[in-house]
């Protein structure tokens, strides 16, 4: 179910620019229908997540850090991507695949020396 947490985390977001407002409304939406589901989850033994995390090289400071429910895994995919650096050398549907063969751990790993940050994807 959706927090008011997640909710504000969202529109901290759009307030920061990190996504656009549609982005957010997508996400908000999202979230509400991941909610109120029409039919019982199917039973699940671990809940996954997809974990983003963006940080400072200079001030090792954490820039971005967002925890993705593997139902909005589209969205958080299209969400990391906006975060990637331009030169970065990422397979996106590498990592869907991996998302969907059940790996867990990290599955992304870029430092951008340019930019000076650096971004971790993992699956939880």
């Amino acid at each position: 179910m959706a927090t008011s947490e997640e909710r504000l985390r969202i529109l901290q977001m759009i307030q920061d620019g990190k996504v656009s407002a549609e982005e957010g409304a997508n996400l908000l939406q999202a979230l509400g229908s991941a909610s109120r589901p029409k039919t019982p989850p199917p039973p699940s033994h671990d809940p996954r997540l997809l974990r983003v995390r963006i940080t400072d090289l200079k001030s090792g400071k954490t820039k971005v850090n967002v925890n993705i429910p593997m139902s909005l895994v589209n969205v958080g995919i299209k969400l990391g991507a906006r975060f990637m650096p331009t030169n970065a050398d990422v397979d996106y549907d590498e990592i869907m695949d991996a998302i969907k063969s059940g790996v867990s751990g990290k599955i992304a790993d870029v430092e951008d020396i340019e930019s000076g940050e650096h971004v971790e994807v993992w699956v939880e």
